[in-house]
């Protein structure tokens, strides 16, 4: 849904890449690099900064209501980094005064003074990162904090005067079954988030997890399912709405940044390996730090793919996306953007209703239920056959 701001100005997302970590976590495969030099942490930022005194030019007609920071361990940067980058947004970018600015955070690498210096320079949201509330499992999958340290750090996020919460939660874990789970689930609400975020593993090629996981003892997809069912009952129990596939937040607490990409919103990208949609066309950067420093600095290439999507990729980018939301999709909008009759599509909605997969509410939306969900990329691929047989709608 696209909504304009002052003057009707286009909203816009923005969204940097920061790609230092403190350690590499087993089954993560975004990209991040380990290095502690404080000189290229330094360089990063200059090359960040250079890119978006660069690219502010180009956005005149558009308004940024969300930035996001992201990784990586935005936290392990640091304030100072985050403060500067953020500054020169403001500077080149016009900002609404109620955007919703965010940045991730480990459990390890949160203090007081970079909470109070974040929250003085305007940030409104944190994302941390918990995962689990079992030591033991921390450590397997590779991460550099114990949950001890994940309650100190919402304590000290609330004390420093955040009062939008999201945590990270995953499920499927090593050694970790149904009732372990649940009881995760059931501790983490006593903290008392704004916004949850439950996602299950998937062990990825190329990482630790995935070329050592004959020595995991790990959840089937039948496991993975109960998992993730049963997290949407508890979390639905103590007055938390989910509006995504892995996304649930209390009244009012949506994550504006991430549903500019469910619903095709615009955004763009800075740092090594982010990625834009804006323009019209969709684009990503180098997923090199060095390579996309050295880019910046002497006006090199640091793109490294440019793409205009065609109107029926857009259209199934719609269908996938809309569907990842409990909200669903309407079929108006859907012929009305693309001009693509819908029907072909309503018939594999309409079985998927008859196996409890999918339901249409009163005004004629479509979402998928629960069950849906967990078989949401099966019912993608026969709704993108179907958009294969659907007829271009001639306006008259």
């Amino acid at each position: 849904m696209l909504f304009f701001g002052k003057n009707n100005k286009t909203p816009l997302g923005i969204y940097i890449h920061v790609p230092f970590c403190r350690s590499k976590c087993a089954y993560c495969d975004f990209y991040s690099v380990t290095d502690k030099d404080p000189r290229a942490m330094d360089a990063y930022t200059e090359a960040v900064c250079s890119h978006i005194k660069e690219a502010g030019s180009l956005a005149p007609n558009y308004l940024v209501d969300t930035v996001y920071f992201g990784g990586g361990t935005p936290s392990f940067f640091g304030a100072e980094g985050m403060a500067q980058i953020l500054s020169v947004i403001r500077k080149h970018f016009d900002v609404a005064r109620t955007a919703e600015i965010t940045f991730e955070a480990n459990p390890d690498s949160v203090s007081d003074r970079l909470l109070r210096r974040l929250r003085s320079e305007g940030f409104t949201r944190v994302s941390l990162g918990i995962q689990c509330d079992n030591d033991e499992i921390l450590k397997k999958i590779g991460r550099p904090h114990s949950y001890d340290q994940a309650v100190k750090a919402v304590q000290r996020i609330r004390k420093a005067g955040f009062k939008n919460l999201s945590v990270d939660l995953m499920y499927g874990l090593p050694s970790q079954d149904l009732e372990s789970w649940q009881a995760t689930v059931e501790n983490v609400i006593t903290l008392n988030p704004d916004h949850i975020s439950c996602y299950g593993l998937k062990l990825e090629e190329g990482t630790p997890m995935h070329q050592y996981r004959e020595y995991y003892t790990l959840a089937d997809d039948d496991m993975q399912a109960d998992m993730y069912l049963s997290a949407i009952e508890i979390l639905r129990k103590h007055g938390f709405r989910q509006y995504e596939i892995s996304n649930f937040c209390r009244k009012g607490q949506v994550s504006r940044h991430n549903l500019k990409y469910w619903t095709g919103g615009e955004y763009l990208g800075f740092g090594p390996d982010a990625s834009s949609d804006f323009a019209g066309r969709r684009f990503s950067i180098v997923r090199d730090l060095r390579a996309y420093i050295d880019g910046i600095r002497t006006g090199g290439q640091v793109l490294r793919e440019v793409q205009e999507i065609p109107n029926r990729e857009r259209a199934a980018e719609f269908l996938m996306m809309r569907l990842r939301l409990v909200s669903g999709l309407d079929p108006e909008i859907y012929q009305q953007k693309f001009m693509l009759d819908f029907s072909p599509m309503e018939k594999v909605l309409s079985r998927c209703k008859d196996q409890g997969l999918a339901q249409k509410t009163y005004d004629g939306r479509w979402h998928l239920t629960p069950e849906g969900f967990l078989v949401s990329n099966t019912i993608l691929s026969d709704l993108l056959i179907a958009q294969e047989k659907s007829q271009t709608i001639t306006k008259r």
